[in-house]
């Protein structure tokens, strides 16, 4: 019982939108209370584990590669790319709007981040040439989401770290799932905008478009394929990505200047400076947990409570998509994974799938009312009301979790991959 009032403490902070830190500490004091005779240095030897680790290199290097692309211009000649691909269809524009913040989001690994960007360059586009200014709101607010499922995706690298799960097996079982949400969102904005004029073709414009953006073309083909080759692991494709970004924006594109580079390093530390204390507390707890075997005595508890495997994933999918809406999806992972992860495997849910099934349940939390952060996000960049934003996005949510409902009941989607 201990375990479960652990776990609905847990619980009611989030409800009370208390911050993550406060959570962790609180929660930290509970477990070193209760299993580790509050002893200090079960806490300090712990937090060291937690951030002695060499796969951590990978998070701060991809956050600065998507920061350099962001920041230069790899990320708009891929978005110029996407858009002369498309906008000839009947509603293309809108299609490339899907694809451009599918690209941007993979890139930039931040939701909000692609929604101001791609949003301050085709927002605009999408209400001159006739679409409705309510689709353009949710397209805008739903797709940038998509990025935290497609590789090379910040939220599977933690659910990596604190699981002891491979990152690259990860990244693969994120592709077909980021596939599929990309395409059902394309294929609806391509359904309800097919009385919208396309823009003319026109060849010259594309082919400018392909030479402009070769060498960003080649980014995110030399980092999937180097890691998926076995020319480099996760941690060695994130130094890559940094150098190739480097490289192009600073020397070819010359989008960037050396003194740039010291604002982008900040920003990227700052960044770190809020993730790196949750993950290591929240490991700290983990691990005294996992000692004290409480996870396996919970999901002992579970199996009493929740009988079936299909009740359990009902569950389980409704608690994700609550957490979703209250807190970001890294705090939730660096929380939750390690305690639901042998609940799920005691139901015999493979640990890969259970990670993208998590991801894609926080994911659409980001877009669901009221406190989506994305919905907060769009209403400050667009100017418009919070209540329009919220119905722009009910269709796209709608969609998003038959994609969730896919994902869950047909592990095959994110397991083929690995399996072949």
């Amino acid at each position: 019982m201990t375990a479960v009032f652990l776990f609905l403490l847990v619980f009611a902070l989030l409800v009370l939108r208390q911050s993550v830190i406060l959570i962790l500490i609180v929660a930290a004091a509970y477990v070193h209370f209760f299993y580790g005779d509050a002893e200090l240095t079960y806490l300090i030897d712990d937090i060291w584990t937690a951030v002695n680790r060499d796969v951590l290199l990978a998070v701060p290097m991809f956050i600065l590669a998507g920061s350099i692309m962001t920041r230069g211009s790899i990320s708009r000649r891929l978005i110029d790319i996407v858009r002369e691909l498309t906008q000839w269809l009947p509603g293309g524009l809108a299609v490339a709007t899907i694809l451009s913040c599918a690209v941007f989001a993979a890139i930039s690994g931040s939701s909000p981040v692609t929604l101001l960007a791609v949003g301050s360059i085709l927002y605009p586009a999408l209400l001159e040439h006739g679409y409705d200014k309510k689709f353009a709101l949710g397209a805008l607010a739903s797709a940038g989401t998509l990025g935290i499922v497609i590789p090379p995706s910040i939220p599977l690298i933690f659910y990596a770290i604190v699981t002891e799960n491979s990152i690259s097996d990860l990244f693969l079982a994120g592709i077909i799932p980021g596939l599929i949400l990309t395409f059902v969102l394309s294929l609806y904005s391509l359904i309800v905008n097919r009385h919208i004029a396309p823009i003319p073709f026109d060849v010259t414009t594309l082919a400018a478009a392909l030479r402009n953006g070769i060498f960003a073309m080649l980014a995110p083909i030399i980092l999937l394929g180097g890691i998926y080759s076995g020319y480099f692991s996760a941690t060695e494709a994130a130094g890559v990505a940094v150098g190739y970004a480097l490289i192009i924006e600073l020397l070819i594109y010359r989008a960037l200047k050396p003194a740039d580079l010291f604002d982008l390093c900040v920003e990227t530390a700052r960044l770190l400076g809020t993730i790196l204390p949750i993950l290591a507390v929240a490991s700290s707890i983990n691990i005294l947990l996992t000692v004290e075997q409480v996870p396996q005595n919970f999901a002992a508890w579970m199996s009493t409570v929740v009988s079936s495997k299909l009740a359990f994933l009902i569950v389980l999918n409704l608690f994700l998509l609550l957490v979703g809406c209250l807190i970001d999806i890294v705090s939730a992972i660096l929380m939750l994974a390690p305690i639901l992860l042998p609940v799920a495997a005691a139901y015999g849910i493979n640990p890969i799938h259970f990670g993208i099934i998590m991801v894609v349940n926080l994911e659409i939390g980001y877009i669901t009312p009221p406190i989506g952060l994305n919905l907060i996000v769009a209403m400050t960049a667009f100017k418009e009301k919070f209540l329009l934003i919220c119905r722009s996005v009910l269709p796209f949510i709608a969609l998003m979790i038959f994609v969730l409902i896919l994902v869950v009941w047909v592990p095959g989607l994110s397991l083929v991959l690995l399996d072949g």
